[in-house]
């Protein structure tokens, strides 16, 4: 754990630590995953895709959630 809250608010990208930019890029991912949808309701050429589009972004949405949970844990732990 010790390497994870390193990780945590050691690595800086930019202006923000590495904590924000995976919060960031999972509000991202779902925020993605809602927009397929909704195209998917009103244009008809979206309607298949887009559920299988929903599946694959969104296991890469659990996935970025879930590194962002541990990272966010480590600083306690």
């Amino acid at each position: 754990m010790g390497t994870l809250s390193g990780w945590a608010y050691g690595v800086r990208l930019g202006a923000f630590p590495l904590i924000a930019i995976v919060g960031f890029a999972t509000y991202g991912v779902f925020l993605l995953i809602a927009l397929g949808i909704l195209a998917g309701r009103r244009i008809a050429r979206f309607r298949r895709s887009a559920f299988r589009l929903h599946r694959s972004v969104a296991c890469v949405g659990l996935a970025l959630a879930t590194f962002h949970l541990l990272l966010g844990v480590s600083i306690y732990v």
